[in-house]
């Protein structure tokens, strides 16, 4: 391999540069991303490459590994201390991601518990006291289920609404949103909608708690299966859940309110603390979704981002597979798994979306269109250019623009109220679900245990998806380490295992995952 690639030039850099930067942020060995380059982004009958040959181009990027970095406790201080404001109780793997992707610094696990017992002994004692529960939940492979479910813990007291939407085999995010509602299914529709368009694909069957703000989400995914095949005409490609059924999302906003929401809480509270913001004071709750929305909203995608191409901690008690949440979700393939995505033509979409979710709907706009441009040029005002929202600035940014609105004398509930009426909860935006649809079979197990998927319409793997499963435990390559277990136990399906985080306990939480195959 050494010789041959002495007679062939390395690949410009702008050629694979975003692929190096790309598994970079996964956190992949050397050796991962050059084998990675050559199988799929390398024209190998003009270019080649070695190890030593790629080391030299990826650190001409500027990204150096740990040792070359040769951080130690002391040079750590200050971005330790600029995260802990934000993120106060993150663990030791969380901080290890978080000083990688937000400060690009690759520390030692040495280095940052050396950090946590002279400075944070005490929180690294309640990490360890932490207790586990365990939440059972099934799939066939990537791409059976998207599951989506809202949280309101800031609806009431800040008025932010939060979403998420996951495909639960891989662990991927497929969003998670803020706004000032989570209770319109337009708006949820469109969550789903914008991902889709991206991807190109659907799931065979989308999951969600019972109510109708999930409404438009059911019928536009199942108008979309329908279009894309005929037989299932009929039916509802969609799975009702109730609240402890639907694993998934609990688990991930559990992560989020211990990972992510104490930081953010502590600065929201400012404002409500001095009486800066009152939610209910249409003045004052307009100017905060201008200025707090996208913030928030660009940190929650930094935080999807990271928890995406971050593997999850080994565990010994963690059922297979392992793997980059991102990856496993792009390269099912490589980890054993079957992809049971539905390609899905752009005219579908674009069909869906002015049936359910038309791009002028209300419900997408942030803030009244006048009010945006009021509000855009008293922010301009602030300086030249304007400073960009950070947790520094944010409540100055408010007060600025708030206080310009005072000065205004302006009638603003016969002009904007509505936009606060739609945030309202007992708002019905009268979208029903589609009639005269059948349900999908629940597949029972002999233990009791309940298939909620799609494949096999609802039945499970069948003949066929075994017979594949089979060929690729059977390939030549080697699977990727640790990255699947083939337990013969009667039920055609995958096992989720998730541990649902009890607040007041701070719970750990555990997302472990078994392949079950026929018999």
């Amino acid at each position: 391999m050494a010789r041959g690639n002495q007679h062939k030039p390395l690949p410009p850099v702008d050629s694979v540069a975003a692929y190096i930067l790309k598994y970079w942020k996964k956190r992949r060995t050397d050796k991962w991303i050059l084998e990675r380059l050559k199988a799929k982004h390398m024209d190998l009958d003009r270019y080649g490459m070695g190890l030593t040959s790629f080391i030299g181009m990826r650190e001409s990027m500027g990204l150096f590994r740990t040792r070359k970095q040769g951080h130690d406790v002391e040079s750590i201080q200050a971005a330790m201390g600029r995260l802990r404001l934000q993120y106060p109780k993150a663990g030791r793997q969380e901080m290890l991601g978080l000083l990688f992707h937000e400060e690009s610094m690759s520390v030692s696990r040495r280095v940052i518990t050396t950090y946590f017992a002279l400075y944070e002994p005490e929180l690294v004692r309640q990490r360890r006291a932490r207790r586990l529960k365990r939440k059972r939940f099934w799939a066939a492979g990537v791409n059976d289920i998207w599951c989506v479910d809202q949280h309101d813990k800031w609806k009431y007291k800040f008025g932010l609404a939060l979403h998420v939407g996951l495909e639960p085999f891989s662990g991927r995010y497929l969003w998670i949103k803020i706004w000032w509602t989570n209770s319109n299914p337009r708006l949820i529709l469109k969550y789903y909608l914008d991902v889709v368009e991206e991807l190109g694909f659907i799931p065979l069957v989308s999951q969600s708690d019972p109510g109708t703000e999930n409404f438009g989400m059911a019928n536009g995914h199942t108008l979309l299966r329908h279009m894309h095949d005929p037989a299932l005409v009929g039916t509802l490609q969609h799975r009702w859940m109730n609240k402890t059924k639907n694993v998934m999302p609990e688990i991930a906003w559990s992560q989020l309110r211990r990972r992510f929401a104490p930081g953010f809480e502590d600065i929201l509270d400012i404002g409500v603390t001095n009486g800066w913001y009152e939610p209910g004071n249409l003045r004052e709750s307009l100017v905060f979704r201008f200025v707090f929305i996208p913030w928030l909203q660009a940190e929650l995608d930094a935080y999807m981002d990271r928890l995406n191409d971050t593997q999850k901690r080994a565990d010994r008690n963690k059922i297979l597979p392992h793997g980059v949440p991102s990856d496993v979700f792009e390269n099912p393939e490589e980890y054993g798994a079957l992809d049971f995505k539905v390609r899905v033509r752009p005219d579908a979409i674009a069909q869906v979306r002015q049936l359910y979710a038309p791009p002028d709907h209300e419900v997408f706009a942030l803030v009244p269109a006048d009010f945006q441009e009021l509000a855009m040029q008293f922010y301009n005002e602030i300086s030249i250019p304007p400073p960009p929202v950070t947790r520094d600035n944010v409540w100055d940014v408010y007060l600025f623009i708030l206080h310009r609105f005072e000065a205004l004398d302006l009638e603003l509930e016969e002009r904007w109220g509505y936009a606060v009426t739609m945030s309202r909860d007992d708002y019905q935006e009268g979208l029903e679900l589609l009639p005269n649809l059948q349900p999908l079979p629940q597949y029972d197990g002999p233990g009791g245990e309940a298939y909620l998927g799609g494949v096999n319409n609802g039945l499970g793997l069948d003949a066929s998806h075994m017979a594949r499963l089979d060929a690729m435990m059977n390939r030549d390559l080697p699977l990727p380490h640790g990255t699947l277990d083939i337990i013969e136990v009667p039920l055609p399906r995958a096992e989720f295992w998730g541990d649902d985080e009890n607040e007041e306990e701070q719970e750990e939480e555990q997302v472990e995952l078994l392949l079950v195959q026929g018999v």
